[in-house]
């Protein structure tokens, strides 16, 4: 009782009063608080309706059900996201970050719809989003990649080779940044670790293929869908380098045929220190300086992951990695393995597997390539891999497919073994090629007695392969010219000949693709600059060379314009063979120079301006130029099919092949005869050929002709780009006729074929016209003596120019063009020649003329009056022209004297009557 009442009264429980408000506690919390409102009116204004797709969810919508722990959620939520932002692109910039996080994160998701979902949206978004827009979370997602490939999920797995397809077609450069991850990642999709049992620490681990029963595929197809991914991932880093190249022959360094940037040189402003020409030491493509002073690579300041497969560290580990791994693919589909033996011959899959085994090698040795020490590279990979490579690759090379091709209908590709594919498209051409490449590449010349007895079965391997006739593609003739090359260069005595003559077979073959005629063009132009540039004492001529050489000039007179790509390319190779004075391509070019000249079929009229310049300029390394040719020439500077520029180059390098460009030293002999470089110059300056002009005499009235009753000689008017053309040639063959040492005999020559072929003609072209007066102007000096033939042809083409010039429609844009070249022409002549001005004049018998014509002769009269280079000869004149004036009062006696005629006696009582001293200010106003 008493233990009772002392635990009652430890709880005794307090008693409150009706009314008294309940005692507060001694450890009682102050819950109160108070509050003030905060306006921020920015914020809380809307953007307005987000877009939505067809089931009225918008961006935000769609992004929160990425979370959603149900597999069709997600799965709904990604076909909303794509269909939403199909309709509306401009979403996808406005939440990029969002986008790209959330789909990358259901990368690894369990659920293999809701993978396929992202693989298709991704693909999607990869045609949308630029490389520019997405590099600053591609590490995310790049990471996401990472997860996905090692997952532990076989499903993500495979899926994982999707994404990275995606990525690879649209983002390869990002995606090889991070090279050593994701290789690292490809080791381990195919292999697993184990401990070496050679070695006894552990602190090394070697590789070996891993075999997964759980996966839907059986292990070599997984293998070589991995293989497959990591050779397109191999061939994004190579394309990705700096030293970006191609297979085959185009990866060789010194490749001739490059493209390059010509320096375009104005010698007019050279001259007048109005362009300066900078120049460079071995200049090509990398224009360099001589410098002892070497800058070092951003690549040295990065640690050996940054550098990824740059760093000759990490290649090798990589491929100390790799090879065993691929040796052992190899090993597992080669025909040793196959029951029953079948010898070389592959299965599909087989073969598809060994190609992708072959090709990862052949891109990580283009990979050792781009290193500064490539000669410690491939001694390296000589030493670590050439034993096993000749053990299993050689063994049983070369290796045939294993397929029922179908015979439907000959034909001979398909009959040829080297060129026969499988219904899945494989080449096993390609496949022995590869091989050939990769095993050349370890062999040198130092090891050829070493390595006779494989490099033997390569040879005849190519040999046969070049020679059988069958029908290759740029791929495989690519790869096969770059294994026919590394051969010739270790073994330069034994097989260069046999190899040569090989590819030339090949060459000879009708209906070649064009890459695959491109390709043995550039092989044969490199293998003779090869040849070409030993010194003179070792250099021995290729019989097969020598015979390719001299069918240039003949394959590119018969190809014409059917392929203007080729024809640049047969003209470069022939062009840097003149220039090194081949003797058996010289002859062969002066052969065919008929037909590539020819002005109206010929290749330089049919190709465009840039090839046509690089023809011209093989004119300077023909041996010989006859009259033919010549007289071919012509034709194609006054035709106008090439440019009045390229006409005036012609014309200079006709005039430095001449007897008058002035050499000081020895010049070919007879290289271009004196006469037929007149004849050349004066058909040039004439601008019409005789059956032309003979033609013209036919022809009768306007719109063609300019006629008028005081002259002979009616003027055909030619079209205004025919005009402008003649003209600038004639301006180079004043030039050309300037420059020669004897002027008066140069006249003389110029006479005669003046008088010869054109005096007697009553039609003669407006630009003929022309640059007769404009010749004679340039050579005419006290010593020559001009025939009265001359004179009197000469006045007639002046007063039928000037009555031309004087009646042009001032709505006839294309005629008024020529005004100011004909006026300066004409004036120029009649100053230089006083019997020629006095000629005209007596010409001008105005009683034989209609009375429309008579204001055209009163205002030819007003001008020449006023012209200030005339004035003194007029003035010696002035008893004709006032007879003039009295034959035209005369004539329009009976009638009111108008305007024309007021201002006729105007000027003749200030210019003539009243004889000023000084001529006045006055030029050529009309």
């Amino acid at each position: 009782m008493t233990k009772k009442r002392k635990r009652q009264e430890d709880f005794q429980k307090v008693k409150l009063k009706v009314g008294k408000k309940k005692p507060k506690l001694e450890n009682a919390t102050d819950t109160t608080f108070k509050t003030k409102a905060i306006q921020i009116p920015e914020q809380l204004k809307e953007d307005g309706v987000l877009p939505t797709q067809n089931r009225k969810l918008n961006i935000k919508d769609l992004l929160s059900q990425m979370h959603h722990y149900s597999p069709g959620v997600k799965h709904n939520a990604l076909l909303g996201l794509k269909e939403l932002l199909s309709q509306y692109p401009f979403v996808i910039d406005a939440h990029l970050s969002s986008i790209i996080s959330e789909v990358a994160a259901v990368f690894t998701d369990k659920d293999s719809s809701v993978r396929g979902a992202a693989v298709h949206l991704l693909q999607f978004l990869a045609s949308k989003i630029k490389a520019e827009q997405i590099a600053p979370f591609f590490p995310l997602v790049s990471a996401h990649l990472s997860s996905a490939m090692t997952h532990i999920s076989e499903g993500i797995q495979e899926d994982s080779l999707k994404v990275l397809d995606v990525l690879l077609e649209a983002y390869p450069a990002l995606l090889t940044d991070r090279s050593i991850i994701l290789l690292k990642n490809f080791v381990e999709l195919i292999s697993h670790q184990q401990l070496s049992k050679r070695l006894k620490s552990r602190d090394k681990l070697s590789w070996m293929l891993s075999v997964n029963p759980n996966r839907r595929v059986t292990s070599q197809q997984w293998r070589l869908n991995v293989l497959t991914r990591l050779k397109k991932f191999l061939q994004a880093v190579v394309d990705g380098s700096s030293d970006t190249e191609d297979e085959g022959l185009q990866e060789q360094k010194d490749n001739p045929h490059s493209v390059r940037n010509p320096i375009c040189v104005s010698w007019k402003l050279h001259a007048n220190n109005q362009q300066h020409i900078q120049l460079f030491e071995s200049g090509g493509l990398r224009p360099k300086i001589n410098s002892s002073f070497r800058l070092r690579s951003l690549t040295s300041v990065m640690d050996s992951a940054e550098k990824g497969l740059s760093s000759a560290e990490n290649l090798k580990g990589f491929i100390e990695i790799i090879i065993p791994l691929l040796i052992e693919c190899w090993i597992e589909a080669s025909p040793a393995q196959s029951a029953p033996i079948l010898g070389n011959l592959l299965e599909s899959e087989s073969q598809q597997l060994m190609q992708q085994v072959l090709s990862i090698i052949h891109l990580l040795w283009k990979l050792t390539k781009r290193h500064d020490e490539t000669y410690k590279m491939e001694l390296w990979l000589r030493m670590n891999y050439l034993v096993d490579f000749k053990h299993h690759f050689m063994r049983h090379f070369p290796y045939s497919l294993q397929d029922t091709v179908k015979h439907k209908k000959k034909d001979p590709c398909k009959s040829n073994r080297n060129c026969m594919k499988s219904s899945n498209n494989i080449d096993h051409l390609l496949l022995n090629l590869t091989l050939c490449d990769i095993m050349v590449s370890l062999a040198s010349t130092s090891t050829l007695q070493t390595d006779s007895g494989w490099l033997d079965m390569i040879r005849k391997f190519v040999t046969d392969t070049l020679q059988d006739g069958s029908k290759l593609n740029s791929k495989q003739v690519n790869r096969l010219l770059g294994v026919t090359w590394r051969l010739m260069q270790i073994q330069q005595n034994k097989a260069t000949e046999p190899l040569i003559k090989a590819v030339y077979t090949l060459y000879q073959q009708r209906n070649l693709l064009f890459p695959v005629r491109t390709l043995l063009l550039k092989f044969f132009s490199r293998v003779y600059q090869k040849e070409d540039s030993r010194t003179q004492r070792i250099r021995s001529r290729s019989k097969v060379l020598s015979r390719w050489l001299a069918g240039l000039p003949q394959q590119l007179a018969l190809l014409g314009l059917r392929n203007p790509e080729l024809s640049n390319q047969l003209i470069d190779i022939i062009h840097s063979a003149a220039s090194r004075s081949n003797k058996e391509l010289l002859q062969s070019l002066q052969a065919t120079a008929a037909q590539i000249y020819d002005p109206l079929e010929g290749t330089l009229v049919l190709l465009p301006a840039e090839a046509q310049r690089r023809l011209v300029q093989l004119v300077y390394f023909l041996p010989c130029l006859p009259a033919s040719l010549l007289a071919c020439l012509s034709r194609c500077c006054i035709m106008g099919r090439m440019s009045s520029d390229l006409a005036a180059t012609l014309i200079g390098i006709l005039h430095m092949r001449s007897s008058f460009a002035g050499w000081k030293c020895q010049v070919q002999d007879n290289s271009v005869n004196d006469v037929d470089y007149f004849s050349f110059l004066f058909s040039t300056l004439i601008g019409f050929s005789r059956e032309e002009l003979t033609s013209l005499q036919g022809i009768r009235g306007k719109p063609h002709i300019s006629q008028t009753q005081l002259s002979p000689i009616r003027l055909y008017l030619t079209d205004l780009d025919q005009f402008l053309h003649h003209w600038a040639v004639t301006e180079v063959i004043c030039h050309s006729l300037s420059t020669i040492p004897s002027q008066s005999q140069c006249f003389d020559i110029l006479q005669t074929g003046i008088c010869k072929y054109l005096v007697g003609l009553v039609v003669i072209p407006d630009s003929t016209a022309g640059s007769v007066l404009c010749a004679i102007n340039k050579l005419l000096d006290q010593a020559c003596i001009i025939s009265e033939n001359l004179h009197r042809f000469l006045a007639s083409c002046c007063y039928s120019l000037l009555y031309f010039l004087l009646t042009i429609d001032r709505e006839d844009a294309e005629h008024l063009q020529k005004r100011d070249m004909l006026w300066r022409s004409c004036i120029s002549a009649l100053a230089l020649l006083p019997r020629l001005l006095r000629l005209m004049l007596q010409s001008l018998q105005v009683s034989r003329i209609c009375r429309e014509e008579l204001p055209v002769v009163a205002q030819l009269l007003r001008l020449l009056m006023q012209h200030g280079q005339l004035r003194s000869h007029m003035i010696t004149n002035e008893f004709l022209v006032q007879q003039i004036i009295k034959d035209i009062m005369t004539l329009k006696s009976d009638e009111v004297q108008e305007q024309w005629l007021t201002d006729l006696h105007y000027c003749f009582n200030i210019y003539l009557a009243s004889h000023p001293q000084t001529p006045g200010p006055i030029n050529t106003v009309y």
